[in-house]
């Protein structure tokens, strides 16, 4: 049987991948080397841009049934007192700006989310040993071993995803550098289980310590979690250690009475990135694309970005609907962005990490000044930390306009039938044209045949082909972008934008959309 898409691997990102392809309704092969969810919790949150892409799945509110939300940070000094405080603002997603997780949980709801698919293949206890791209360019051949029985099976698929992590045997096997570097210090990372609550447990913390830095963070369904650096001297066995993990987390008041050691594990921390995202048939996504340091809770986020970029383009060249060569625009915009929040992650890293006192009694009392005003830690997280996964170059129609490249806002809106339900649903994952008021003749657009949609004010009357902007967000966001229409990718990134009484620039070259999928109203 050839799929259309293989699969390889099956953590955060490959699953997510699993469930849009799934939905989609294409042939899928999923193959992972373990048997098991991998157990120990590395990703502790994420934010309300990947919600809103798992929300595509059908998973969004289950999973945030176990997370935690709109939880505030403090950066605090050697002696506990905070000299930067924020609280994560919301960018228009309609879901909470960040998330605290258990990623074995996490996984666990996207996994049960995958059996929905009878289209969907999952081969856990299996491992790719090779791949081989066919000359003519029909399709990849995978040579898989079972870890069960070392039976070898071979499988034929149209496009392969590898998001089998930092040490990807599959970007081995094509050559792709893995450029970048790995940090000196080693961390030991400590998840609990909480037996009894502390004041203030389900607060984040970056313990800003010169003498031995540590991230003290909450974690939902009764875990909290421990990180701290291995300073020259330690003995990396021991701080694994029950004792030396008491000791530890001593110093902030937690007892042996308070927390169940569950694992403590040492990591080191990389920057690093893939010197190309695709070969072929064959994409890079997640960690085996790229690394980057865990200080802003991006790590994670940026895999699932990857494969919410790449599914569905993967999907319109499968059903015939645009050329292959629109897959090369999947590096060309993940890759910036991911560089940009990389760039990000380190400068947060060196903020907590400093060990120079001299250099960490000028930032606590400059960051603690800058603390009292207004918004000033707010501003710094919203705009500084995490940027706008905006795409300045890619599938974009030309000339670009003040909206191209970005996503639109997700608010609620009333559909045609008078149930309220977020942007996205009624969108339904389908290239469309959006109107703010009666909707100029777009020809070179008209003849495709898409699906439009006219966005009213709140309180308007729901109608046939019209949205009503319940939130009040969608219009004004659109005139200040100076867009009267928008021609929408199925992610609900705009191709391109008209002013009132303007042309759209011209549909992608090649494009002929089939039958657009029917919206959905999952979640």
């Amino acid at each position: 049987m050839t799929y259309d898409v293989a699969v390889i691997g099956y953590g955060p990102t490959g699953v997510t991948a699993a469930n849009l392809l799934g939905a989609m309704g294409l042939r899928v092969v999923v193959v992972e080397r373990d048997a098991e969810i991998y157990t120990r919790a590395r990703a502790i949150s994420t934010d309300e841009e990947v919600l809103r892409i798992w929300q595509r799945t059908g998973l969004a509110d289950r999973l945030k049934q176990d997370m935690l939300a709109e939880r505030p940070l403090d950066f605090v000094d050697a002696r506990g007192r905070p000299f930067l405080s924020a609280h994560p603002t919301p960018r228009g997603h309609r879901h909470p700006p960040q998330m605290f997780i258990y990623q074995p949980a996490l996984e666990q709801v996207l996994r049960d989310g995958v059996t929905r698919y009878p289209n969907v293949e999952v081969l856990l206890r299996h491992e790719c040993l090779r791949l081989r791209q066919s000359a003519d360019g029909a399709g990849v051949e995978l040579t898989v071993v079972s870890t069960a029985d070392d039976s070898v099976h071979r499988l034929r698929a149209t496009y392969v995803i590898a998001a089998d992590g930092g040490s990807s045997l599959t970007r081995a096997q094509l050559n792709i550098g893995y450029e970048g570097k790995t940090y000196e210090d080693r961390w030991v990372v400590i998840d609990t289980e909480m037996l009894k609550p502390w004041p203030d447990h389900d607060r984040l913390r970056f313990r800003c310590d010169p003498a031995r830095p540590a991230v003290d963070c909450p974690t939902p369904l009764g875990h909290h979690r421990w990180e701290f650096p291995i300073l020259p001297g330690d003995d990396e066995k021991h701080l694994t250690s029950d004792d030396a993990v008491y000791g530890l987390v001593s110093r902030y008041g937690i007892s042996r009475d308070d927390i169940k050691i569950l694992r403590a594990t040492v990591y080191s921390h990389h920057v690093r990135f893939a010197s190309r995202f695709r070969v072929g048939k064959v994409f890079l996504a997640g960690d085996a694309a790229h690394a980057m340091p865990p200080w802003i809770g991006q790590g994670m986020a940026a895999g699932v970005r990857d494969v919410a970029n790449l599914c569905w383009k993967l999907r319109s060249v499968l059903r015939g609907e645009l050329p292959e060569t629109v897959l090369d625009s999947y590096e060309t915009e993940r890759k910036p962005h991911v560089k940009e929040i990389t760039k990000r992650a380190a400068f947060v890293g060196r903020i907590i990490t400093e060990r120079r006192p001299p250099v960490t009694r000028v930032r606590d009392c400059a960051l603690r000044a800058l603390n009292h005003v207004p918004g000033f830690g707010d501003w710094l997280q919203d705009s500084r930390w995490i940027p706008v996964a905006y795409y300045s170059d890619g599938l974009q129609a030309r000339p670009r306009t003040r909206a191209s490249g970005r996503q639109i806002p997700q608010p609620w809106v009333t559909g045609p039938d008078g149930v309220r339900v977020r942007l996205d649903d009624a969108l339904g994952g389908r290239w469309l044209l959006l109107h703010a008021g009666p909707a100029a003749p777009q020809p070179a657009w008209d003849r495709l045949d898409l699906p439009a949609l006219t966005v009213t004010p709140a309180g308007s009357r729901p109608a046939d082909g019209t949205l009503v902007d319940s939130d009040g967000v969608l219009l004004a966001w659109m005139a200040e972008h100076r867009a009267a229409t928008l021609a929408l990718r199925p992610d609900a990134y705009v191709y391109a934008a008209a002013a009132t009484g303007a042309q759209l620039p011209p549909p992608p070259a090649g494009f002929a959309p089939a039958a657009q999928p029917t919206a959905s109203t999952s979640q």
